[in-house]
């Protein structure tokens, strides 16, 4: 499809969605789909009204001083009854919520956000991950990329802590240019393991000696495609990483295989989730995948960004909406078409 016509496509959807959106959402519509200048008028005017918007206030009077959220009682049993945190809902609850600040122009200062930004780097490893939090038997790159996109967006890329984060997500990168869950997408697959159930294998890891796993020798099996996503989406929120061998090498690695399976069923198999539109994005989606591309500077001038890029055109609604599913969900379809409109916009203009 030409600039101009996907140009129309944005004007269109743009209009449509400035109608009925909400402050945080209009102001990322302004800013980064029109391109208003700060002395807009109608831009002043949304900034003030994010500052009392009533979900980001909410959130901020419900975190408590330590830098967490309250969580469900029988999620709070469970933790309790395991390790503790960040293994467990207390963390997915720091990482979900902290996302929906961002979102909703919350800064650092604001509440106890600065609290909470530390307290995930208190749990951080010798090694620079964060464990959990789902298990502690071995790292999880993806949330480490989802803590990471958290941190920079913050303002915090210059703190030692973040830095040794980054190296560690670095230093796991694999020969293809992606990332997989150590362990869990390479070990697992050896003859004598590959028949355990997920639990028992879990269980196994836990007290056996990693050492003796040299991972080197899976460089066979392909990286996840999910996993890569959403390291990549953490570290391109660095402008320096952004520009990185590294991270040209984890976007290529999606890139290739945009609309095909991946290779590891702990991790969203079937393809079909490359064409589900889902808000929040960090679950993985090709929506996902093109906001990030377009962002590292992916364009026309790349052929394998065109079936992509139509088909996120021929997901639009007849009413120029990007939705959730054939039942309307106001609030995240807002989110779903800001994104793809972002990506529309950046993608027109390269």
């Amino acid at each position: 499809m030409a600039a101009d016509e996907i140009a129309r496509v944005v004007e269109q959807s743009s209009r449509k969605l400035f109608q009925i959106s909400s402050p945080p959402v209009r102001y990322w519509l302004l800013t980064q789909v029109l391109k208003r200048r700060e002395e807009d008028a109608v831009l002043q005017q949304t900034v003030e009204e994010c500052a009392k918007y009533r979900p980001k206030m909410k959130l901020l009077s419900k975190l408590r001083p330590d830098g967490t959220w309250p969580i469900p009682k029988h999620k709070e049993f469970a933790e309790k009854a395991g390790p503790g945190p960040p293994i467990g809902w207390t963390f997915r609850t720091m990482l979900w919520n902290l996302f929906l600040l961002a979102e909703y122009r919350s800064s650092i200062r604001e509440g106890y956000v600065n609290a909470s930004l530390n307290k995930m780097l208190s749990w951080q490893r010798p090694e620079g991950y964060i464990p959990g939090p789902w298990t502690d038997c071995f790292p999880l790159p993806y949330f480490n990329g989802h803590a990471l996109h958290l941190l920079i967006r913050f303002g915090m890329e210059k703190d030692a802590r973040v830095k040794k984060l980054i190296k560690w997500e670095l230093s796991m990168q694999r020969a293809d240019g992606g990332w997989n869950i150590p362990f869990l997408m390479d070990v697992h697959y050896l003859p004598e393991y590959r028949g355990m159930r997920m639990r028992d294998f879990i269980e196994f890891i836990r007290t056996a000696d990693k050492s003796k796993f040299d991972l080197e020798k899976f460089e066979h099996i392909p990286s996840c495609i999910w996993t890569t996503m959403l390291v990549v989406w953490g570290l391109a929120e660095s402008e320096k990483l952004s520009r990185s061998r590294a991270v040209k090498k984890g976007a290529e690695f999606f890139l290739n295989r945009f609309s095909k399976r991946n290779y590891h069923s702990t991790y969203y198999m079937s393809e079909s989730h490359w064409t589900r539109l889902n808000y929040p994005i960090h679950f993985g989606s090709g929506l996902m995948a093109l906001d990030i591309l377009t962002k590292l500077g992916y364009g026309p001038d790349d052929p394998r960004m065109e079936k992509p890029i139509s088909w996120l055109i021929g997901a639009r609604s007849s009413d120029g909406m990007w939705s959730q599913s054939l039942r309307p969900h106001p609030e995240r379809d807002q989110w779903i078409t800001l994104y793809a409109l972002r990506t529309l916009a950046r993608y027109s203009k390269k």
